[in-house]
Formats: C-alpha cells, sequence, structure tokens
C-alpha cells in the first residue's frame, strides 16, 4: 500500500497513524522487504535544509515520519495536516511489540557498550520472544565492512540504528544497497531511553506537546541544537505567508 507524503520544507513526511505506519512495516517485513524510515523533528528538516548532501539522504528514505510536535503543527499551519505525531521511540516500542508477537528478529546497532547491554536486556525483560541476533556498540570502523557482513550474515528483520543524527541516516543510506532485507530505521538516543540512563518525559509533560523543554531541562547541553526550533518556526511561518 502507497502512503501519501505531505511536503514540509522540501522534507516529504508519510501522511499516516502510528498504527498504521508499523502496520505498514509489517508488510515490509512479512515480505522479507528492505525499508529505510528517518523519524524527523524540526532539528533534522533545518539541517536538511541547511545541508544539501543531508536532505539528498533523507529523501532517499522510504519513509520520513513526524518525530516532534512541531513537525504536526508545521503541517496544520501550512493547510496540509498530518494524523498524528509518529515518535520515532513509541514506534520502536511498537516494534518490538511486533516482534515479540512474530518472533521478528532484531539487530541493535550503536550507544555505549555499556548502554547497549542495559537496553538489550531490557527488551529480554521486556519482550522475551523478540529474538536479537546480533549487535554492535556506535564506535567501529566505517571504512571496514565488517559491521555490513555481521548483519547481513544474522539476517535481521528489524535494523535499530542508534548513531545519532545525521550518521545513523548516513550509515543506513550508504549501506542499504549491500542487505537482502531488513527495515532500517535512526532511532537517536533510544536505546538510552530504554536502558534506562535517559528518562523520557512524564505522561503529563508528553500530552502538553512540552517533552522538548522537559528534556532541555534535563540536559542544558541540548540548547544549542534547540535553536533549530525557532529557525524552524521562522521558515514555516515564512512560507505561510509567502503562500
Amino acid at each position: 500500500m502507497s502512503l501519501k507524503h505531505v511536503d514540509i520544507l522540501g522534507v516529504p513526511f508519510v501522511h499516516t497513524t502510528r498504527s498504521q505506519f508499523v502496520k505498514q512495516l509489517e508488510n515490509h517485513i512479512k515480505a522479507e522487504e528492505k525499508a529505510f524510515v528517518v523519524t524527523a523533528n524540526p532539528e533534522i528538516v533545518i539541517k536538511a535544509n541547511e545541508e544539501p548532501e543531508y536532505m539528498d539522504l533523507v529523501k532517499k528514505a522510504d519513509y520520513v515520519t513526524a518525530d516532534g510536535i512541531g513537525i504536526v503543527k508545521a503541517a496544520q499551519l501550512l493547510n496540509t495536516p498530518l494524523p498524528e505525531r509518529v515518535a520515532g521511540y513509541d514506534t520502536m516500542r511498537d516494534l518490538l511489540q511486533l516482534a515479540n508477537d512474530n518472533t521478528f528478529r532484531i539487530y541493535l546497532l550503536g550507544a555505549q557498550q555499556e548502554t547497549l547491554d542495559k537496553a538489550i536486556n531490557e527488551i529480554k525483560r521486556e519482550y522475551p520472544s523478540a529474538d536479537i541476533v546480533g549487535s554492535h556498540n556506535g564506535f567501529f570502523d566505517w571504512s571496514s565492512n565488517d559491521i555490513q557482513k555481521e548483519i547481513k550474515y544474522a539476517k535481521p528483520d528489524l535494523i535499530f540504528v542508534a548513531l545519532g543524527v545525521p550518521r545513523q541516516e548516513k550509515w543506513i543510506s550508504q549501506n542499504l544497497s549491500y542487505f537482502d532485507k531488513g527495515v532500517f530505521m535512526g532511532v537517536g538516543g533510544s536505546f538510552d531511553v530504554i536502558a534506562g540512563t535517559v528518562k523520557r518525559a512524564p505522561a503529563a509533560w508528553q500530552k502538553a506537546n512540552l517533552e522538548w523543554l522537559y528534556r532541555l531541562l534535563k540536559q542544558p547541553s541540548r540548547f544549542g541544537r534547540m535553536l533549530a526550533l525557532p529557525k524552524f518556526a521562522v521558515k514555516v511561518i515564512s512560507k505561510k505567508v509567502r503562500g
């Protein structure tokens, strides 16, 4: 099934609910097809607008989801509304449940080794029937193809790549052609949240669409990255004014 897209500052966001999207990815897995997923927030949209090479990577993805309430609000403002936010962390959790229900094979790539180990233990505890067939931390030689060989040999259905933006998208884009199947998804800091080393915003903050503020208060070092938010807002409003 082909899903329609909504263009926001040149980035093609998939028009879907989270449940519809997870079903779409399940169809790819069962058909043993490849898929490349980017979960994009306003920071990623600004980066793509400022770096043509990164924009090309994002546009090569099979799906770009609205990971951030700012994207949903921008779509509304531009009169091209999206059904809902499709956050990367929540989607990863949905896919882990899907793997648990279907004994799908999982590979995890990224994060510090200690964080990765904790995340794996937590996934095994919460999703005991999901089959973790391999993992590697985020520190490896990009010029070597050892990681690619290991993943291809393991034949995972789901490959979660937590190398951060833009490294995770670059790695997937550069290596996707090497593989025969699998849903490849950049998941940023999701391993840290699953491992418990980073706390997610409480439900009340999430419901109020203030998860970004909670993260900033907990991690002031993110302030520089948060400057993308006003940039994004200005660009969207400017586009709205220009029609």
